[in-house]
């Protein structure tokens, strides 16, 4: 899946990084809006990843969309 469609589709795919990233809350969700580089900042405020470590992560994510 890519940037547009994810964008295109984020509230079907909220509840697919609310399963992966438990610990995002909802307000966090709502903030990344289908923005993949917010959801890396997100990713590496909540979970303490480096930006490459984030990137990768949501890259093999968004593969297996």
């Amino acid at each position: 899946m890519n940037q547009h469609q994810i964008e295109g589709n984020w509230n079907e795919i909220k509840g697919h990084i609310k399963e992966k990233w438990g610990e995002l809350t909802d307000d966090e969700i709502d903030q990344i809006a289908g923005k993949k580089e917010q959801l890396v900042g997100k990713l590496q405020q909540r979970y303490g990843r480096s930006l490459e470590e984030a990137r990768e992560e949501v890259d093999a994510w968004e593969r297996s969309l």
